[in-house]
This record gives structure tokens, C-alpha cells and sequence, in this order.
């Protein structure tokens, strides 16, 4: 049975197909999360992505875009646990009055402790993670990124010679 077909009996409320759309996307989303964030907070994220698809799928107009609909979701909860993140932590460092002089250096330093993918940058690791790992296409991820498909492939270019750089760094010869 096809995404579609189930998200339209889902929409028609039988629980039976919604069930089955999270029981096939759950670990797709899960990882995507996982990528973008870490295992600590990818739990906690999922279970927010699917109660927003819970949420949304009755107003979802095109059930053959359940794809990207799904990780555009996915992506704006990632976005909006980054914001608020990032926002607690300045609250924290203005409370205890330490100045950072540039915060993009907190953020590559934090991104480090992630693994060799999070040493790119968050929007070149976001293409790579949607275009490779959860094999969208191109075209998907622009409409997810909400960004020109010309836009996707630079990002895709830059991500792969970064990683490719950051990899010959660490000894690994291409």
C-alpha cells in the first residue's frame, strides 16, 4: 500500500493506516532528527514531529507529498529546539556576564562533539543528511528547505568538499 493510499484513509480517520505511516517513518524521522541534533534529544523531538503530523495531516491537500511534507515538519521542529537552545544559552552566558566575541565559534565548537557530520555547517549538514541519507531528491529537499533547487546543489557541493576537507584533516585521503 502506497504513502499515499494510507494517508488518505488516514485523513478518512481509520487509525489502522495512520499507524502504519508511523510505523513506516518513524525510524526515517528518528534518524534525520538524530543527524541534526543527537540520540538525547531525537526521542524527544520525534514525539513532537508526530503529534504536528497527527495535527496537520487532516489539512494535508496533497497526500502523494506526504514525504516532504513529513521532514518539512521535521525540519522546522530541529530549527525551533536549535532557536530555543541557542536562546538559553545566551540567556545563561548574559546572566553570568561572559562575552563571546563571535557566537558562530560556540556553535562549531558544540557541532564538533557530534560526530564527523555536525563539523558542517547546520544548513550544508541539513542537505546532506535530507539527500543522502534519507534519499530525497533534490527537488524534495529544496521544497522542504523552502530554498531554490540551484540552492540545494551548492549547498551540496559546499557539504561535500567540506566533509571531504574535515576528513583529509582528520588522515583520511580521498
Amino acid at each position: 500500500m502506497t504513502d499515499e493510499l494510507l494517508v488518505v484513509r488516514a485523513q478518512l480517520g481509520e487509525r489502522a493506516a495512520l499507524a502504519e505511516l508511523v510505523a513506516r517513518w518513524r525510524v526515517p524521522v528518528w534518524r534525520y532528527v538524530q543527524r541534526m541534533l543527537d540520540a538525547d534529544r531525537a526521542d524527544d523531538v520525534s514525539q513532537e514531529i508526530w503529534l504536528a503530523v497527527v495535527r496537520g495531516l487532516p489539512r494535508l491537500r496533497e497526500p502523494g507529498r506526504f514525504t516532504p511534507w513529513l521532514f518539512a515538519i521535521a525540519r522546522r521542529s530541529v530549527v525551533d529546539r536549535l532557536r530555543m537552545e541557542y536562546a538559553r544559552e545566551q540567556e545563561t552566558l548574559v546572566r553570568e556576564e561572559l562575552r563571546v566575541e563571535d557566537p558562530g565559534e560556540a556553535v562549531v565548537a558544540r557541532a564538533e562533539l557530534v560526530g564527523a557530520l555536525t563539523s558542517l555547517p547546520v544548513m550544508e549538514r541539513e542537505i546532506l543528511v535530507l539527500h543522502y541519507l534519507e534519499d530525497l531528491s533534490v527537488q524534495d529537499c529544496a521544497q522542504i528547505c523552502q530554498v531554490p533547487v540551484g540552492t540545494v546543489k551548492s549547498r551540496l557541493n559546499r557539504a561535500r568538499r567540506l566533509l571531504r576537507e574535515h576528513l583529509n584533516g582528520k588522515g583520511y585521503r580521498s
